[in-house]
């Protein structure tokens, strides 16, 4: 249970990576089976990934770290499982002057009507998890 914001709250479960897929099947029915018999909580379904250490320059033991061990690829696929009915059609780095960086995520606007009320949520769980900034937009149709 993370704290979103004053009083409301969010359910963060945490799912095997192998059995991500079969949870994705279902995950739409499931959450919003849960958010009825939680109301004011939104719930989000994470992988329980593993993040290893950068190998010391001394050691040559053991094998390469795979790519999905690694802190950038656990915490894109973390974004990823965190928006996974719409998918990220964009992303930019912001660079403020005192060298913080914010995040700017754009999220595919078809689905919009489904998250539009979940993006400080999914903002705020992102930031506990990760420690970084990130900002959520549904860009808006232009033709």
């Amino acid at each position: 249970e993370i704290e979103v914001s004053g009083n409301k709250k969010a359910i963060v479960v945490l799912v095997p990576v192998p059995s991500l897929a079969a949870y994705h099947k279902v995950q739409i029915r499931l959450t919003r089976e849960l958010e009825k018999k939680f109301p004011d909580q939104h719930v989000v379904f994470l992988a329980e990934r593993r993040i290893l250490p950068k190998p010391a320059r001394g050691s040559r033991l053991g094998q390469k770290r795979p790519r999905s061990r690694t802190l950038t690829a656990v915490h894109e696929k973390i974004l990823d499982d965190l928006v996974f009915p719409t998918e990220i059609v964009g992303k930019r780095v912001r660079y403020m002057v005192g060298g913080n960086k914010i995040a700017k995520v754009l999220l595919d606007s078809k689905d919009s009507t489904n998250i539009d009320y979940k993006l400080e949520t999914f903002q705020s769980i992102y930031q506990k998890l990760t420690g970084k900034q990130v900002v959520f937009e549904i860009p808006s149709k232009t033709l």
